[in-house]
């Protein structure tokens, strides 16, 4: 423990200054003007690894952006650990509201990361949270005490549906086999109480376009005669809730888990102030499915939220018309059993038919993914819990997650394996926002912790 705590401290500064240099490279997934960043990335990976101490690092292509895998297999009879992680990153947008340039990465003290703070897209989710691992096999591999195999696998679509992961991972199932997969890609309750995420809520996302007439039309001449878009498209997402908030899809509720007053009994015990909730987000009040607390509504209830919505006239000044078009991009996080393409269908079939004459509407499924739960008596989970029990000093706390990694379900079914999330950033770091951040404390602390999560795994595996 104190050896860790020793090279972490020595080796402080250059750890930060390596992820800094990570973190100035712009692989937006999502936009194809970056397209040669994200392989840049990439190429920065792999010889992350190969200096971290793995044997054997791979630039694999795919369909979409490679696929990193790095190994280092010190005994075939030994266990193996799968770590999993991505290097691709949200958009920045909007640019405006960052207080400093989303890759020009910069440190600043905040009051709840009074150590520090690396603020850049990507600090937490997930280039921070991936180069722990990286760090830490460093550390095992200089200081010999690397207990089992480990296998890695970084890939650069996370952010725009990990579209060919699964074409990866069903193609080199053998190369990929574990005994367990370790992601940190997920949060903890605060820098005192640890936490390991044990559910994850799938997602299916969608786009919805309607249209009307052929054209634009003037607003004077055609207002009150023909149908508009943008009119009818508000209506019908307005009516995808009751008024106790409610979603009003027939079927939606039909397969969702409805835990036991016990297993909500048990997830209250979290530390969790309402007030402070309210004030990070400077909220007069919450809002949310009746019946349910907060801590409930963004993890075992499903939801359906309206991500971005357009159509017709938006520059400076006035333009009268009346629009052709309108869209929205709509996501629903989903609970286990709740099957994403299921559910797809379910909205696919609803919309369409809530649209009034006047109007076509068109669903186009964009990617999705389903839920996870894991086991608090599983050998990775009681491993993880020791590893933050001993660098904390205080156990982990089961918390379910409102996030999705739709990876997580499909890692189970193609490689029969379970996954920890061994996750290390805070709800305050922004992810997906403006100024996003990971505590230099969250950094170190991670590359502290993961070590022992190895040490503990080995020796509940005999």
């Amino acid at each position: 423990m104190e050896n860790i705590k020793s090279y972490v401290q020595q080796h402080k500064d250059r750890f930060i200054n390596e992820l800094i240099e990570l973190l100035k490279i712009p692989s937006v997934s999502a936009d194809t003007a970056y397209s040669q960043d994200v392989i840049d990335t990439a190429e920065a990976v792999k010889e992350s690894l190969s200096k971290a101490g793995c044997d054997l690092v791979e630039v694999c292509d795919t369909p979409g952006y490679p696929i990193i895998y790095g190994e280092k297999i010190i005994d075939p009879n030994l266990p193996t650990v799968l770590v999993y992680g991505h290097y691709d990153v949200q958009p920045p947008d909007p640019m405006e509201l960052w207080t400093s340039p989303p890759f020009e990465p910069v440190i600043k003290k905040t009051e709840i990361h009074p150590e520090g703070a690396i603020f850049a897209r990507g600090a937490c989710d997930d280039k921070g949270q991936m180069f722990m691992h990286v760090k830490a096999l460093e550390y095992m591999v200089q200081s010999n005490t690397l207990p089992c195999n480990v296998k890695f696998m970084i890939e650069g679509e996370e952010e725009v549906g990990s579209k060919s992961l699964g074409w990866f991972v069903e193609r080199n199932q053998e190369k990929l086999k574990n005994d367990v997969i370790l992601i940190s890609d997920t949060g903890m309750i605060s820098n005192q109480q640890p936490s390991i995420t044990t559910g994850l809520r799938g997602l299916s996302y969608v786009e919805v376009e309607v249209t009307g007439p052929n054209r634009d039309l003037h607003s004077g001449l055609y207002g009150g005669a023909v149908a508009n878009p943008i009119n009818v498209l508000a209506k019908m997402i307005a009516s995808l809730h009751d008024e106790d908030n409610h979603i009003t899809i027939p079927g939606f509720y039909d397969k969702v888990e409805e835990l036991s007053a016990d297993e909500r009994a048990e997830m209250a015990k979290a530390p969790f102030s309402l007030e402070k909730y309210k004030n990070a987000l400077n909220l007069n009040d919450v809002y949310g499915e009746k019946g349910y607390v907060t801590n409930e509504r963004n993890s075992i209830r499903p939801t359906l939220d309206v991500n971005g919505i357009w159509g017709g006239y938006q520059g400076e000044g006035a333009k009268t018309v009346i629009a052709s078009k309108a869209f929205a991009k709509i996501s629903m996080r989903l609970v286990p059993n709740q099957d994403w393409e299921e559910i797809t269908e379910l909205f696919t079939k609803h919309f369409t038919s809530i649209a009034p004459a006047g109007v076509t509407v068109k669903v186009t499924p964009h990617h999705g993914g389903q839920g996870y739960v894991t086991p608090i008596d599983s050998i990775g989970y009681k491993a993880a819990n020791m590893a933050y029990t001993e660098t904390f000093g205080v156990p982990a706390i089961p918390v379910r997650s409102g996030g999705s990694i739709p990876i997580v379900a499909l890692f189970e079914k193609e490689l029969k394996s379970k996954t920890i999330l061994m996750g290390f950033g805070l709800d305050s770091d922004a992810i997906h926002s403006p100024n996003e951040h990971f505590g230099i404390f969250n950094y170190l602390k991670g590359i502290e912790t993961i070590p022992l999560f190895y040490k503990y795994f080995v020796e509940l595996s005999k």
